[in-house]
């Protein structure tokens, strides 16, 4: 029996919940309002007999004992596996004395870091040479409670000021730099303060526990104006969002975040009660932040910086980030990004466009009633991006809207939806001032040349013999991508096609696949196989003898063609047998109802119509590709 194995053995998952929320027993199961969407009616179950959960409401979200309190609390795999286990009295395999001397390593930069913010804020509140610090932070609105709630500092204007209060504490100069407080320099070795004269604005994890600082500069002609720690061993700007410690239990009470571009910004909205907002570190939300916030909600909102730079920064390099989008699934914040990802998302993506020379920080203090109008009214990106390209377009220009049109298309075929794919096709017609059935026509044109591309791809791939299906079907799908990682997009496109979700940590419900696959995913890149050593680095010591067993060579000499083939199969089975299951205890739920006058027998109908309405499109699915296989057969 694995350790996970053990956990779920000795946790009943109905005493794990309710020690979350209220359950309610229902026959033989337990249901509850769901704690990650709003709701008045419950459509969250969990069924003792499988130790599962699922809602069947608006999230659809479900799993295990594991996957709900990483979902709950926020935790990744590891410390999920690290709390049930003390919970179980379960005891972990040892970490090895490598795990072992970088956690220890970890542990003393984050005492470091936060020695370093209490240090900055003390100085922020007493010390003179502090002073214009302070009246910056009065100007811009901040009280007190905010001051204190984010731990805003200061630091001094020499060039060893922290680095002598921090060795004092027993922090080495090597420790200073590598939590990126000391720069060096490369000809002399010597260092000194990075951070100096700066009201400095600690970054923390999910966790709440510094782990970087931005620092901003007090002088009007200073540049930059906003300085932020260096990559270190606890900070990664690409994987943090600032602000996510504060704002997640508002993220998912209102099922819904709010992406700014700025400290303040984030810091004047929590101060308003507008708690659902964070920054992103970078120029544009990374995939590895959407995951993050995937956690919480599936509304986004982009608060757009409303002047021209701003603008053309979000539309710069469409055509590359659309196929930089299909090669490496990174959802760059462009338009054509953002939609071709919402499509794979199923996720609810808007831009808010701000008023002229205003940014968020100036129009929530201003008129906070007027910014929580704005975020309602923000605007599908598919909109935005219309809006964007009709600007300056003359209205007797055909060529001009033929190509509108044209550079549309793409972000049309992204939406998965086909009424909403059909809507958005007559409001473009409708602001171009087009017949609707040009931009139809283009549109279906577009759709059956793909089609034509893929079943010529489909008639010319030479046939291998078909694995056959085992009953590890989930161990095999990894066994191939951790292989050949190419294939992903490949598998996804395939999926998209027949109007299925693509491959997700959804699809595992063996938590240690999952947490192996999701893994792998934030590693993936397209030039190069994820290295094993950082696949393994993210894994607890108790998976990796499971990730061993799926790197043993298996069919090394297929296609890639017939690889996908064979791993889309695979997932289409999966996927097929959890939809079985789901709609079984579905059926129970509305029986069950219906036989106590419970006014959810309705509810449970209707998500029964849906199950089964995605079971027929997976069914379909599989029919086809065992009937591609057929005909290679026969040729």
């Amino acid at each position: 029996m694995s350790v996970i194995d053990e956990i779920k053995d000795r946790l009943d998952i109905v005493e794990v919940i309710s020690s979350y929320i209220p359950l309610q027993k229902a026959g033989r199961n337990y249901k509850a309002l769901c704690p990650f969407h709003s709701e008045k009616t419950p459509s969250f179950v969990v069924f003792p007999d499988s130790q599962r959960w699922h809602c069947f409401g608006a999230c659809g979200e479900g799993g295990d004992v594991f996957t709900f309190v990483m979902k709950q609390e926020g935790w990744d795999f590891r410390t999920a596996l690290e709390e049930l286990a003390r919970r179980a009295g379960v005891e972990l395999r040892p970490r090895t004395p490598a795990q072992r001397q970088a956690e220890e390593e970890a542990d003393r930069l984050r005492g470091l870091l936060a020695e370093a913010a209490r240090y900055y804020h003390h100085l922020l509140r007493h010390a003179p040479e502090a002073e214009a610090a302070r009246t910056y932070v009065a100007r811009r609105g901040l009280s007190n409670e905010t001051v204190a709630r984010f731990t805003l500092g200061y630091s001094l204007p020499g060039w060893e000021s922290a680095r002598g209060h921090l060795t004092e504490r027993g922090y080495t100069i090597e420790e200073l730099v590598k939590a990126g407080l000391l720069v060096q320099r490369e000809d002399s070795g010597s260092t000194y303060d990075r951070f100096r004269d700066r009201l400095m604005i600690p970054i923390r994890d999910l966790q709440g526990r510094v782990i970087g600082f931005g620092a901003r500069t007090l002088d009007p002609e200073g540049v930059p104006k906003y300085i932020n720690s260096p990559q270190t061993p606890l900070f990664d700007k690409g994987r943090t969002l600032f602000g996510l410690d504060l704002a997640r239990q508002a993220i998912r009470r209102e099922d819904r975040v709010v992406i700014v571009e700025g400290y303040m910004d984030v810091m004047q909205a929590h101060q308003a009660g507008f708690a659902n907002v964070v920054a992103q570190m970078g120029t544009a939300l990374t995939e590895a932040q959407l995951k993050q916030l995937q956690r919480y909600t599936k509304r986004f909102v982009l608060a757009l910086d409303p002047d021209a730079a701003g603008v053309q920064a979000t539309l710069r390099g469409v055509e590359v980030a659309r196929e930089a989008l299909e090669r490496e699934w990174e959802p760059i914040f462009d338009p054509r990004g953002l939609v071709g990802y919402e499509a794979r998302l199923g996720a609810e993506i808007r831009v808010l466009r701000l008023p002229r020379g205003q940014d968020p920080d100036d129009l929530i203090r201003e008129d906070p009633r007027r910014w929580a109008a704005m975020v309602e009214e923000a605007v599908p990106v598919v909109d935005f991006y219309l809006q964007i390209l009709l600007e300056g377009l003359a209205p007797d220009d055909t060529k001009a809207k033929a190509r509108v049109v044209d550079t549309l298309l793409p972000i049309l075929r992204a939406v998965a939806n086909p009424v909403e794919r059909e809507d958005y096709a007559q409001k473009i017609a409708r602001a171009l001032r087009v017949d609707a059935r040009a931009v139809h026509a283009r549109l279906r044109s577009a759709e059956r040349r793909s089609a034509r591309l893929q079943r010529g791809t489909a008639r010319t791939q030479e046939r291998a013999p078909s694995r056959g299906v085992t009953a590890d079907l989930e161990g095999h799908c990894l066994t191939m991508l951790l292989q050949r990682p190419g294939i992903l997009s490949q598998i996804n496109d395939a999926l998209r096609e027949s109007q299925l979700e693509p491959l997700r940590g959804q699809d595992f419900q063996d938590v240690g696949y999952r947490a192996i696959f999701e893994a792998w995913e934030t590693l993936l890149t397209t030039e190069h196989p994820v290295p094993i050593e950082a696949l393994r680095a993210q894994l607890p010591t108790d998976l990796h003898a499971r990730l061993e067993g799926l790197l043993t060579p298996d069919e090394a000499t297929l296609a890639d063609e017939q690889l996908v083939r064979d791993v889309v199969l695979t997932l289409l089975r999966l996927r097929e047998r959890n939809l079985r299951q789901l709609g079984q205890e579905l059926s129970f739920l509305t029986l069950e109802a219906q036989e106590a006058g419970d006014i959810r027998a309705e509810q449970y109908i209707e998500a029964l119509r849906a199950y089964r309405e995605t079971l027929l499109r997976t069914q379909q699915a599989l029919a086809q590709r065992w009937g591609w296989m057929s005909r290679g057969r026969a040729a």
